[in-house]
C-alpha cells in the first residue's frame, strides 16, 4: 500500500479483513493526508475536512467498524447563509447543488430579473449534454449565469474550490446529469430528482462529524490496521515501483525494498503518475494532467462573552461578490463537541482560495488572518480580537473535475487493469469527499483480489461529494 491518506488505510483495513498482509508505506511524517486534527486555544478542532456524508453508508460504517460509534454526532444546526448582495441571506432549500426546481425556491438570494430568467426554462429548446458538459455552462444556458453565480458557483467551490464553468456535470453533480439526459427542462429535471427523493424517504442527518473531529477516523482506522497485523510505516517515501520477475513486485522506499504479490497506490495524481511511468506509462500520462486548487483555513477563537455572531452553521461566500474568503463555518454552533469542549470560547473559520487563485495563498498567515476577520467584520459585524487563530494550508489539496473527467478516470483503470497485481484509489479518481475515498478503497482493494464489480460501480455511477470534502 502506497499513501496512508483516508483511502490507502481504508483499502489496508480491507484487505486485513479478508487474509492479506499488508504494509502501508507514507512519504510524510503522519497518517490521515486530508484528515488533520488540531487544537485552537485548548480545544479540538479539525485543521482539515470536517464533515462526511451520511446518506452514503462507507465513511459511517467505517467509522463504526473502528471503535468511533459513540463519537458519531450529527451537526448541531445545519441551517446556513449566503453571504451575496450585501446581507447575510438564508440559504434556499429546494434546489440540487443550487440548481431550483422552481423560481421561487432562489427567492431572496437573486435579482427579479434572475427570478424572471429561471421562468423561462420550461419555453426554451432542449440543451442537450452530450457525454459531459460543464456545470456552469449548461445551468446558465437553462436559468441564466446569476444562478451560477449566486448560488451554484459558492456551493461547488466548498466542495472543489473549484470554478463551476470548468467543473464537469456528470462527475460533480452526476444524478442532475442523469435527469437532463431525460429532460428537456433543467427545473423539471431538479423536481424529478426531489420527488425520488421523497419517495424513497430518506431520513436521518445528510453530514455526520466525529467527536474530536473527523480528523479521528484515520488514526482509529490506523490502530485497528496495526491491532491485526497491518505494518503502517510513516517518513518513507516511495521512490520505484517496478514489476520483478516471477510477477512480484519491487517497492522501494528509502533504505527499504519490499516484494510484494500487489500493489495499491494511494496517492495523489502527480505522485501516483511518478510511481507508474515505468510499468504504466499512459495511465502516468493521464494522471500527470489532472489538475488541482490550493487553499488554506484558517481557525479563529473568541471568547463567547465578547462576540455575537448570527445562528446557523455559517455562510457561503460568491465569488462574484468580490470578497476574499469563500466561505465560514461557526464551528461551535455546528458541532456540540466544540461548545462543550469550552463553553466560553467561540471558534470559527474561514477559507481562502480558489482554483487559479495562487497570489491570494502568497500572502503570509498574518496577512490571512487579517483578510478573514475584515470581511467577517463586513459579513456579521465581529469586531472583537480573536485570542487565538491558526492558517492550515492545503497546497493543491483539492483534484479538479473538469468536462471529461469521467472519461479519463475510466482510461486510467483501463490502462491500470493491463497490469497485474497493480489499483489506483483515492480523491483525484471517484470523488473529493470522505465516502468517495472510502468506496474508491474497498474497489481497488477488491481489484486486486480478483473482484471488479466495485470499479465497475463506480464507473457507472459516480459518488456525488456534495459537502464531505476538504472546503467548506
Amino acid at each position: 500500500m502506497v499513501g496512508a491518506g483516508v483511502a490507502g488505510l481504508a483499502a489496508a483495513h480491507r484487505l486485513l479483513a479478508r487474509g492479506a498482509r499488508v504494509t502501508v508505506l507514507e512519504a510524510s511524517g503522519r497518517v490521515g493526508g486530508k484528515l488533520l486534527p488540531g487544537e485552537i486555544a485548548g480545544v479540538r478542532v479539525d485543521l482539515g475536512a470536517e464533515s462526511m456524508l451520511a446518506r452514503r453508508p462507507e465513511a459511517v460504517a467505517l467509522a463504526r467498524e473502528v471503535g468511533l460509534a459513540d463519537r458519531l454526532q450529527p451537526p448541531a444546526t445545519a441551517s446556513a447563509s449566503i453571504w451575496t448582495r450585501g446581507a447575510l441571506r438564508p440559504m434556499p432549500k429546494g434546489h440540487v447543488m443550487g440548481v431550483p426546481g422552481t423560481a421561487a425556491a432562489l427567492a431572496g438570494v437573486l435579482s427579479d430579473e434572475g427570478l424572471a430568467r429561471i421562468e423561462r426554462d420550461a419555453d426554451l429548446p432542449r440543451t442537450e449534454v452530450g457525454d459531459d458538459v460543464a456545470v456552469g455552462a449548461y445551468v446558465a444556458a437553462r436559468l441564466g449565469r446569476e444562478v451560477v453565480d449566486r448560488l451554484v458557483e459558492p456551493l461547488l467551490g466548498g466542495v472543489y474550490a473549484g470554478d463551476a464553468y470548468r467543473i464537469s456535470l456528470r462527475s460533480a453533480v452526476p444524478q442532475l446529469y442523469q435527469a437532463a439526459l431525460r429532460h428537456d427542462s433543467l427545473t423539471g429535471a431538479v423536481r424529478e430528482i426531489q420527488a425520488r427523493a421523497a419517495t424513497a424517504g430518506q431520513t436521518g442527518p445528510v453530514f455526520m462529524g466525529i467527536e474530536g473531529g473527523v480528523g479521528s477516523l484515520p488514526l482509529a482506522v490506523a490502530e485497528s490496521v496495526r491491532a491485526r497485523g497491518g505494518e503502517i510505516v510513516t517518513g518513507a517515501p516511495v521512490t520505484e515501483l517496478r514489476r520483478a520477475d516471477g510477477g512480484t513486485w519491487r517497492v522501494v522506499a528509502q533504505d527499504r525494498v519490499l516484494d510484494a504479490d500487489a500493489v495499491v497506490v494511494a496517492v495523489p495524481a502527480p505522485a501516483a503518475a511518478a510511481l507508474l511511468r515505468a510499468e504504466a506509462p499512459a495511465a502516468a500520462a493521464e494522471l500527470a494532467a489532472v489538475e488541482y486548487a490550493s487553499m488554506a483555513l484558517v481557525t479563529l477563537a473568541y471568547r463567547r462573552a465578547q462576540t455575537a455572531l448570527p445562528e446557523g452553521s455559517g455562510f457561503l461566500v460568491p465569488p462574484v461578490d468580490g470578497h476574499t474568503i469563500k466561505a465560514s463555518t461557526f464551528a461551535s454552533h455546528k458541532w456540540g463537541w466544540i461548545a462543550d469542549d469550552d463553553p466560553g470560547l467561540l471558534v470559527l473559520r474561514t477559507s481562502v482560495g480558489r482554483y487559479g487563485e495562487t497570489e491570494i495563498l502568497r500572502r503570509d498567515d498574518a496577512d490571512l488572518v487579517d483578510l478573514s476577520r475584515h470581511d467577517l467584520r463586513e459579513a456579521t459585524g465581529l469586531a472583537a480580537e480573536p485570542v487565538a487563530a491558526r492558517v492550515t494550508r492545503w497546497t493543491d489539496g483539492l483534484p479538479q473535475y473538469p468536462v471529461g473527467h469521467h472519461a479519463r478516470v475510466a482510461r486510467v483503470r483501463a490502462h491500470v487493469a493491463a497490469v497485474p497485481g497493480l489499483a489506483l484509489c483515492g480523491a483525484h479518481l471517484d470523488g473529493v469527499g470522505i465516502p468517495a475515498c472510502v468506496a474508491s478503497a474497498y474497489a481497488a482493494a477488491d481489484q486486486i483480489q480478483g473482484d471488479l464489480r466495485g470499479v465497475q460501480e463506480l464507473t457507472a455511477h459516480p459518488v456525488q461529494s456534495l459537502h464531505g470534502g476538504a472546503g467548506e
